[in-house]
């Protein structure tokens, strides 16, 4: 398709926006939503970025969907910016996890494709975690093992990281030296998710997921053949354990 040199432009300066800070509002580039062929030249132009853009409400955003995504987040800025110092890989992986378990509280262990639930409480969702993590225990270590070669995830290192948070006696220890405990990581965890417009702290210690979430989590994060696959694991442990 031939492009005009005005469209190319009015298509760049969108992406230019979206690039810069993630979303902007549509009053901000009606150009996207009123223009086919500018509205082409922006989604190409995120494609080669390996991103997608899509519209919630007054906004319009533009989000990485895999690591290869210069937009995608870094695990040092994850680390610097939401966990303790000296924080590993490891506690990524863990808030990947408690993600994964919190997004499925919504979605009936991601078997609907729609939000079953309009809110959660800390308390239900930490409850939730320590049930998926005591059915991840019943495997033993060798069966972890296997495991942890088809999803790439430390399994025994995500169950030991867990165990050292200490939430009755509050006495477990970061390797800075903080107290940290189960319920002061979940913080951590929905600092970030604030932070990045996926969930909204409703008082009372309850949350509730975004429109932008709920967009990500149908299109995206329900799609893709890895996150598929985790989901399915991490809600069907027990059936697993008993076919094992």
């Amino acid at each position: 398709m031939n492009y005009s040199h005005d469209q190319v432009m009015k298509a760049f300066k969108i992406y230019s926006k979206l690039a810069l800070n993630g979303y902007e509002e549509k009053e901000e580039l009606r150009e996207y939503l009123a223009d086919d062929n500018v509205r082409g030249l922006v989604d190409e132009f995120s494609k080669e970025v390996d991103s997608t853009i899509f519209v919630v409400g007054d906004l319009i955003y533009m989000i990485p969907v895999n690591i290869n995504s210069p937009f995608h987040i870094t695990n040092e800025s994850i680390k610097k910016d939401y966990l303790p110092s000296k924080a590993l890989n490891m506690d990524i992986y863990l808030m990947y996890v408690t993600i994964i378990i919190l997004f499925g509280e919504f979605y009936d262990g991601y078997h609907s494709t729609d939000p079953t639930r309009d809110f959660i409480s800390t308390k239900e969702w930490l409850k939730s975690i320590n049930e998926r993590i005591e059915s991840l225990k019943e495997f033993d270590k060798e069966e972890l093992k296997n495991l942890e070669k088809d999803f790439e995830y430390n399994w025994i290192s995500i169950l030991e990281k867990w165990d050292a948070m200490d939430d009755l006696k509050e006495n477990a220890k970061s390797q800075s030296g903080n107290t940290i405990s189960r319920l002061s990581f979940l913080d951590k965890v929905k600092k970030f998710l604030k932070s990045q417009e996926l969930i909204l702290d409703i008082g009372n210690e309850e949350i509730e997921i975004t429109e932008k979430a709920k967009v990500i989590i149908k299109r995206y994060y329900m799609e893709y053949e890895y996150n598929r696959g985790i989901l399915d694991f991490m809600y069907n442990l027990d059936q697993m354990k008993g076919d094992s």
